[in-house]
């Protein structure tokens, strides 16, 4: 099988595949104040184009898909996007990222199907931290989703955003949950992704001090060994059935490995999290490209890569960052 290997000699295996910048969440990590305006359905991919890039980088070597948004729940007809993309030999493993307040009704089906895992964003577990973060009223289902996942032995990582003044008292009941239960509780660093613009000279809580406020708690972390591409530092307190990691992503310290690109729900390549986008494959397919033509772009795309997050920021158009998550899917 062909591979795509960027300038830097990295296989690129692993599609971050967002298929909608809506949300029925308001987060204001991910989001403007006052929302943002949604793509205009016409403008975003259809599934069916979707899949025939997914095809084509099956044949590529792309054995991952991690499926995002937005919220992928809220897309009508992501089920059976998700039943014929399950049925592309190539892809080994498809992943889910969600908030968990749409997921609990399509679980059984999605563990049929073979759904490797899943990433549920939950940034607190107090009810009104919550509910101050994403500006709804969700806490009961999100809870009673994640109950769920754990009852049916999923593999289920936790995603909680590390907020100064927000959500810091989370971060000890958050990795108190990895004592019973098997799981990973993942804590990342707060990106400037919110819509506004907004770039912080320094980071408050980085890595480093999410660890050692951790420690401080628990004692001394076991540090795991870290699987190949990994985004995250992991970790795990003795005694405890399940782990914690720490996902550097404003930091950027895991970019030397990256094997993945993104594609917007507009049809936008990312190479990096930190780029504008390096060309939109909607506007190629449309206009009529040939399979062999879509692959000739990912592969040009791809070996005309950034570094890391840093160089890809430094190369904007705009160097300031001002898009939201929800339009890129993290």
């Amino acid at each position: 099988m062909d591979k795509i290997i960027d300038n830097h000699g990295r296989i690129i295996n692993y599609l971050r595949l967002a298929v909608t910048d809506r949300c029925n969440l308001r987060c204001f990590y991910c989001m403007p104040n006052e929302g943002i305006e949604f793509v205009d359905r016409k403008e975003l991919l259809s599934f069916e184009e979707m899949l025939r890039i997914c095809q084509i980088l099956a044949k590529k070597g792309i054995h991952k898909i991690r499926i995002t948004g937005g919220e992928p729940f809220v897309r009508k007809g992501i089920m059976d996007f998700i039943r014929s993309l399950s049925k592309i030999e190539e892809i080994k493993n498809i992943h889910i990222t969600t908030n968990g307040t749409l997921t609990r009704k399509y679980l059984d089906e999605l563990i049929e199907l073979g759904i490797n895992s899943f990433n549920l964003s939950i940034d607190s577990l107090d009810k009104d931290r919550f509910h101050q973060i994403t500006r709804r009223d969700y806490f009961s289902e999100v809870m009673l989703c994640l109950n769920e996942m754990l009852e049916k032995n999923v593999d289920v990582k936790l995603n909680c955003v590390v907020m100064n003044g927000q959500n810091t008292e989370d971060i000890i009941p958050m990795v108190s949950l990895a004592k019973e239960h098997a799981i990973a509780v993942r804590f990342i660093e707060e990106m400037p992704f919110n819509g506004n613009g907004k770039d912080e000279d320094h980071l408050l809580w980085n890595y480093k001090k999410i660890l050692n406020h951790i420690e401080n708690h628990f004692g001394d972390a076991i540090k795991l060994e870290d699987p190949a591409y990994a985004t995250s530092l992991n970790y795990k307190i003795a005694g405890f059935n399940g782990s914690f990691g720490i996902i550097p992503a404003f930091s950027r310290t895991f970019c030397g490995t990256c094997n993945r690109i993104r594609l917007t729900p507009k049809g936008m390549i990312k190479t990096c999290l930190y780029d504008d986008g390096i060309f939109n494959l909607k506007e190629l397919i449309r206009s009529g490209a040939t399979d062999e033509a879509i692959e000739l772009a990912i592969l040009e795309a791809s070996s005309n890569r950034a570094k890391d997050g840093f160089e890809a920021q430094e190369n904007r158009l705009n160097t300031k960052v001002s898009e939201s998550m929800a339009s890129i899917g993290g």
